[in-house]
């Protein structure tokens, strides 16, 4: 280890005696928070653990912007976050240009493999969310290299330099070394994990080095591609290409295949060669004058924007935050955007969504209509098609179920990384997969674990999200970007699956409806629906299931449940879920950031 500093910001409560007599004590106000909200003027890093953190500020030092920062703090992830996140995952990404005032979004969600079809799965009723047949094509580090050429300043030789001293060796967390007990199991079934997680059948000791070998050969051989390349023409662009080449046209893309289908993986080489993903239009809505900016339809993104159309037309200021009026309204407007997410959203090459129609503002309030004084139970999907004239309803209509064999998984998550500099540059990433939850895969002597997102897919023929050959799944990873009257207002992102957007919303309008700064927003009681059907192992729903945490006072959750809703209470802090988020306060044009005390978010900035 030559330097890996511990930047993260604590809040400790101090009552021990003074010199000369005892300290005063503090009075508590009541929007004191657990952490205090970060400011600066240069920059701050938000991300799942310090060790990313250090990465981004490493490089916003070193005189890099939010992009090259942002993309040093997802890879540094990918090294030390294993748990929720490894190399071979994927990291939709959305930034914000100062410059050129323009949002845009990098599609990190990798395809299918070509020669994935429904009838590989038949007999389970529902795609695996672990082994090598749960992998869609790494696409994390093409999203990376797409991010750092278009919007970034620097190379990866740069930018990786941190996530490959880590992955030389890092001192092991207790968070992390909690994961590789629990799912050391389901891990150790494949040669590769084992002795990638589990050298000689041992697991580090908290505090003790972890080192990961092969996968530092992977990020070298990156690199060394790179610097070769721009030896030759000091063409960054260029080099930034041939470092991603190295992976998916040279000799890791083989072998990456190679362990994959030795394991019964369908992947091909073509398939790793040819992929290249894009960068794309973000859809977005302007919610009490502030503009949302989300990726579009092969993302679950499009579902907070409608959520938020819903909400516009309701006085919600008037309720109170954690009123039951607050929270039925809410999570009745939750649960129609999110039926409607699962009937119509998916992948737009290969689905015809009604994507206007859906975010159209009249179509929000005959949504907004069926909200009544009682929790429904029911699924009640929309008809954007009347509301968008350039699409045609399909011939049978999707109806949402839950499909195949329950199973009892460890449940998958993700991280987030978040950045804004002194220019007002915003990056949102949300990166996930490559996970040991359930048991990670590890592609042979590559390092590199291979994602679990296939299992996102449906197998019912009507569903705009059925499987398909190179086909992206609808992810709940879902990075946001919020501007204020054309200025850089916010970038957030949380790990959580379907609460994702969920998560994101209760902060939103913690800030946009009650005036909140980032912590305190972060910090509130939050709620979360189950109702909708999972995007996860057999799309399972609980109808009107409300998650809620017990600082929400007795009475309203009294409430609440007289009104029909089905409460699961939650302890304080204890929703699954992580948010950070990062921005320009914009009545002092001074950087500001705030990360969740729920699953040990970190944050720095200066």
């Amino acid at each position: 280890m030559r330097r890996l500093s511990v930047v993260f910001a604590v809040v400790a409560a101090c009552g021990a005696a003074a010199l000369g007599g005892q300290e005063p004590t503090r009075v508590a106000t009541p929007r004191e928070t657990m952490r205090p909200e970060i400011l600066g003027t240069h920059g701050i890093v938000a991300a799942g653990r310090h060790y990313s953190v250090d990465a981004g500020m490493q490089i916003l030092r070193q005189g890099g912007n939010a992009v090259d920062a942002g993309v040093a703090t997802v890879v540094a992830a990918s090294v030390a976050e294993i748990s929720h996140f490894g190399f071979g995952g994927e990291a939709p990404t959305m930034i914000y240009d100062a410059r050129t005032h323009e949002v845009i979004v990098v599609n990190g969600q990798g395809p299918a493999p070509k020669a994935a079809v429904p009838a590989l799965f038949q007999k389970e009723g529902r795609v695996p969310g672990n082994g090598p047949l749960g992998a869609t094509i790494p696409a994390m580090l093409d999203a990376m290299a797409i991010a750092l050429e278009a919007k970034g300043t620097m190379r990866f030789e740069q930018v990786m330099a941190p996530a490959i001293e880590l992955a030389d060796g890092f001192p092991m967390y207790a968070f992390l070394r909690n994961f590789l007990i629990s799912e050391r199991k389901a891990t150790e079934q494949y040669e590769a994990s084992a002795s990638t997680y589990y050298p000689h059948g041992h697991v580090a000791d908290v505090g003790e080095i972890f080192r990961q070998p092969n996968l530092a050969r992977t990020l070298r051989a990156i690199v060394a591609a790179e610097k070769a390349s721009f030896a030759k023409d000091r063409d960054r662009g260029r080099a930034i290409r041939a470092g991603r080449d190295a992976f998916y046209k040279g000799d890791i893309a083989r072998r990456i295949v190679e362990a994959d289908r030795a394991a019964g993986g369908v992947f091909t080489y073509d398939v790793l060669a040819s992929y290249q993903a894009a960068i794309e239009k973000p859809v977005t809505t302007n919610f009490h004058g502030f503009d949302v900016y989300k990726a579009g339809a092969w993302d679950q993104g499009p579902v907070l924007l409608e959520t938020l159309n819903i909400l516009e037309g309701i006085d919600l200021k008037s309720m109170g935050p954690d009123s039951a009026d607050y929270i039925h309204n809410v999570h009745e407007a939750m649960k129609l955007a999110y039926d409607d997410r699962n009937a119509y959203l998916g992948d737009p090459a290969f689905a015809t969504v009604p994507l206007a129609g859906l975010l159209a503002k009249p179509y929000a309030a005959t949504r907004r209509a069926l909200i009544g004084d009682r929790a429904s139970l029911e699924h009640r999907v929309g008809d954007p098609y009347a509301f968008d004239s350039t699409v045609k309803p399909p011939a049978v209509r999707y109806i949402p179920h839950s499909q195949g064999i329950k199973t009892t998984p460890a449940v998958g998550d993700t991280t987030c990384v978040d950045v804004v500099d002194k220019d007002g540059n915003l990056f949102s990433a949300t990166p996930s997969s490559g996970w040991l939850l359930g048991g990670a895969f590890v592609a042979g002597d590559t390092g590199v674990p291979l994602s679990n997102r296939m299992q996102v897919f449906d197998l019912d023929p009507a569903s705009p999200n059925v499987l398909a050959g190179g086909k992206r799944p609808r992810t709940t990873l879902t990075p946001t970007i919020v501007l204020q009257a054309g200025t850089p207002f916010l970038a957030m992102s949380t790990p959580g699956g379907d609460s994702q957007d969920q998560q994101i919303l209760n902060v939103l309008l913690n800030m946009f409806v009650f005036g909140m700064d980032i912590q305190h927003a972060i910090e509130m009681p939050r709620f979360n629906s189950l109702h909708p059907f999972s995007s996860f192992d057999n799309h399972l729903s609980e109808p009107g299931v409300l998650e809620i945490e017990d600082r929400v006072p007795a009475a309203v959750r009294d409430e609440l449940t007289a009104r029909g809703h089905k409460l699961k209470v939650l302890g304080a802090y204890s929703m699954s879920t992580g948010v950070v988020g990062v921005g320009v306060d914009p009545r002092t044009g001074t950087l500001r950031g705030g990360a969740d005390p729920r699953r040990e978010r970190y944050i720095f900035g200066w």
